[in-house]
Order: C-alpha cells, then structure tokens, then sequence
C-alpha cells in the first residue's frame, strides 16, 4: 500500500478549504460518509482490518498533503495491536508518493524482500 486511505471519512476531513470543491465532488463520487456513518465504516480499510489474511507492507511519505500520514497509523496500528503483520514505512522527506529517487529506491527494494519472503 501506498499513500493508500483507511478511513474514508478521515481522509475527506483532512482535506484543507480552498481544496473545498475537490471535497465535495469526492463526496458525489464516493457517497455521504458525512451524514452516514454506517456507509463509511462499509466502504473504509479500518474498519475492516479482521479480514486482512496476509501480511502488508505500508510506504507513506510524513509530509503528503492529500493522503495524511494519519491515514497510515491508522490502518498500520490496528494491525499491530490485532497481531496482523505489517511493515510500516515513514518517509520523512516525502510527499504524496515517491517523488525522492532514494525513496522510491529504497521502497522497492523493501518490497522485493517483502515479497520475497511472504510469496
């Protein structure tokens, strides 16, 4: 997963006002998870960690303006705390994706021995 969203509704309340019209077409896309709780805990990750069968490897850039770090902890500390393997990668010096050649690098690289081992 990267810079992947848990929590639908986490996500669109992180998004800044003058990203405003970017939110509410989003909420057309995707359905009210403002009025309808029930709705985002169907359509969101989080709330469906217990389903997660295989191990999970989690890149995320600290400083991604669209997709919070917040989004990862989410996801990645309920793993943890249900003994669901994960590996959790913070990149500090990292926006939405890897824009940094070092990262991306070092995050496949992460991931060929992710795979290598849980294939």
């Amino acid at each position: 997963d990267i810079v992947g969203p848990s929590n639908i509704k986490t996500l669109l309340d992180s998004i800044p006002a003058y990203w405003s019209q970017l939110r509410n077409g989003m909420l057309l896309k995707i359905g009210d998870v403002d009025t309808d709780p029930e709705f985002n805990r169907k359509i969101s990750p989080l709330f469906h960690v217990d389903n997660i069968k295989a191990p999970l490897l989690i890149g995320q850039g600290a400083n991604d303006p669209r997709v919070k770090q917040a989004e990862a902890d989410q996801i990645a500390f309920s793993m943890k705390e249900k003994g669901i393997p994960v590996e959790y990668v913070l990149y500090p010096d990292e926006g939405h994706g890897f824009a940094r050649p070092e990262n991306g690098i070092d995050f496949n690289s992460r991931a060929e021995l992710f795979l290598a081992e849980h294939l």
